[in-house]
């Protein structure tokens, strides 16, 4: 398995910053896949490949959650979701990180998969 931090695009970007080289990111976008999708974040992709925009509260011990409003998608198939991935654009952009969904979704053609919680956290954390 291969879900995690992208190493190249949030990982270095992240560690450099504590070198003094600036990490930003505008934006953040969900994806939907059957499977691992693996370290390019492009593998087992959902037959809906829409990335739908997330929205995160501000950083608070080491971690970052969804806030406000779900991220949702109409499904267009009869398939299982199993995993994420998050990514800095719609299409195109970085590959950020994965995660396996703590319990796999089958859904569907004219379902609504709604992604109530999503998080990354950083640890150990000294204080």
């Amino acid at each position: 398995m291969t879900v995690g931090l992208s190493t190249t695009n949030l990982a270095n970007a992240m560690l450099n910053g504590i070198r003094g080289t600036s990490f930003s990111n505008s934006a953040t976008y969900i994806g939907l896949h059957t499977g691992d999708p693996g370290a390019s974040g492009t593998s087992n992709q959902s037959a809906v490949t829409v990335r739908q925009q997330a929205t995160f509260a501000a950083a608070s011990s080491g971690a970052i959650a969804l806030s406000a409003t779900p991220t949702a998608w109409n499904m267009t198939t009869s398939e299982t979701v199993a995993y994420i991935s998050v990514w800095s654009a719609s299409t195109g952009g970085s590959f950020l990180w994965s995660a396996q969904l703590s319990v796999s979704k089958t859904v569907a053609n004219g379902d609504t998969l709604t992604l109530n919680t999503c998080g990354l956290s950083l640890a150990p954390l000294a204080a």
